[in-house]
């Protein structure tokens, strides 16, 4: 009975040895790897503000964004809603810890409304495409 127990003890300490094992190595193999796109902007808003109708231009924005990962950034494809025109983007791969510059043109209709639109990026970050809000207000002048 005593070696059954001492077997028994033996047998459970090895099964949570190698528990514990298995956990240091699933936790180092779900470790966010590879490039991770961010925008500088905070909460992935650009915010235009309140602007005139008496005092509107083409607005052109440059929205920055950087590779947070650890593997290069390569956007495959930038696109934009609502009348906004995608300028340039980075083609070459960003390297980690570098930033690029999306630059995007739009006009705004010469009326009190609402600005919202939208830029959209795909690349190859594993978290799939990244969405930048671009919000604002056009008011008549008092």
């Amino acid at each position: 009975m005593r070696k059954e127990l001492n077997l028994f003890g033996l047998l459970l300490a090895g099964f949570f040895i190698l528990t514990s094992l298995n956990n240091e190595v699933l936790a180092k193999d779900t470790e966010q790897t590879g490039p991770r796109f961010e925008f500088k902007q905070e909460e992935n808003s650009y915010e235009l503000g309140t602007l005139f109708v008496d005092e509107l231009e083409p607005q052109t924005l440059e929205i920055e964004f950087e590779n947070k990962g650890d593997a290069p950034l390569v956007l495959s494809r930038v696109r934009a809603c609502c009348g906004t025109n995608v300028r340039s983007y980075p083609e070459d791969p960003i390297a980690p810890g570098e930033t690029g510059i999306i630059e995007v043109n739009f006009r705004l209709a010469p009326r009190p409304h609402n600005i919202n639109r939208s830029v959209v990026v795909m690349s190859n970050d594993p978290d799939g495409q990244k969405v930048l809000r671009i919000r604002g207000e056009v008011v008549e002048r008092d």
